[in-house]
């Protein structure tokens, strides 16, 4: 093991146990660092040429797009701050560097209302056409994941790992835990929502007696992101909905919507769980709905009368 591999090693550790970083931020700190570890740098005296990581982050804008750039320089930034709060490194080499760098603005793709209308209206006609007990069980959960989804704009890593006790029937609000392990409690504002995941729940009591999560698979084992994903995928292509949709998409919608009905954004960057207002303002560039309404309405040429 190289000199830089024992260091990485003891940084992840102290991520992990000091630090108490969740296991996904761990995950993109291990893959970060082992290919930097790879950029022919093995020494520690290395570490603090500002040439070297200048050429490093190049590569990387070379390989990946700029959101991922941006995450693992995140990830070198916060190894370095621990090289430095151990004395191994005398001076940081991002003291010296300028490594900000425009992101394309990417929107968020949301679903027309219309659209999720007829996503879940055919969901529970499929319920009402299954053939067997089991296949209606199934469509059950379908329906309380989806439902879900919709009414909190959790993300489906969120509600994949939501266990029966983050769910309470009677005050009709879920606890969510989001990326580092941050709680938030959001409240189910449709009584619809609340019928199906009791309905959910009263159809997989057995299974949940063995299960530690809420949302279980045939197997009784834990329903898994890419389970949603493909089960949204064919309740697309049955109900003929000429569009990709993504778990994430009703996360987005979520949000859009809120907005467009003057929802202030601090409390739609608390449902969403952003640490930071600044990742909830893209929602802003989208609300063409609340746009027109607007400028249709409150725009003073309006006013105006030459006749």
């Amino acid at each position: 093991m190289s000199e830089l591999q024992s260091t990485i090693s003891d940084y992840l550790k102290f991520c992990k146990f000091q630090k108490r970083l969740d296991f996904k931020t761990l995950k993109s700190y291990r893959i970060d660092l082992s290919q930097f570890e790879q950029y022919q740098i093995k020494h520690i005296s290395k570490y603090t040429d500002p040439h070297l990581i200048e050429n490093y982050i190049s590569s990387l804008h070379q390989i990946y797009k700029p959101k991922t750039v941006k995450r693992k320089i995140a990830s070198l930034k916060a190894f370095f701050h621990f090289l430095e709060y151990k004395d191994i490194i005398m001076v940081n080499p991002f003291s010296k560097l300028q490594v900000k760098f425009r992101e394309p603005l990417i929107l968020p793709k949301t679903i027309p209302l219309h659209t999720i209308e007829t996503f879940l209206s055919s969901i529970y006609k499929q319920k009402d056409l299954a053939t067997t007990p089991f296949q209606k069980k199934c469509i059950i959960r379908d329906i309380a994941v989806i439902e879900l989804l919709f009414a909190t704009g959790m993300r489906v890593s969120e509600l994949c790992s939501l266990k029966l006790c983050n769910i309470d029937f009677i005050e009709k609000t879920v606890l969510i835990y989001g990326k580092g392990s941050k709680e938030r409690r959001i409240q189910i504002g449709n009584d619809d929502v609340i019928f199906a995941l009791k309905k959910y729940h009263t159809n997989f009591k057995a299974e949940l007696t063995d299960s530690k999560y809420f949302f279980v698979n045939r197997l009784r084992n834990r329903l898994s992101e890419q389970s949603v994903r493909n089960m949204i995928n064919k309740y697309t292509l049955l109900t003929a909905i000429p569009l990709h949709i993504t778990p994430h998409m009703f996360r987005h919608s979520f949000a859009t919507f809120l907005l467009e009905e003057d929802v202030d954004i601090r409390y739609i960057q608390e449902m969403l769980g952003h640490s930071s207002i600044n990742v909830t303002e893209i929602y802003t560039h989208v609300t063409l709905a609340k746009q027109k309404n607007i400028l249709t309405n409150k725009h003073p040429r309006n006013s105006f009368n030459f006749k």
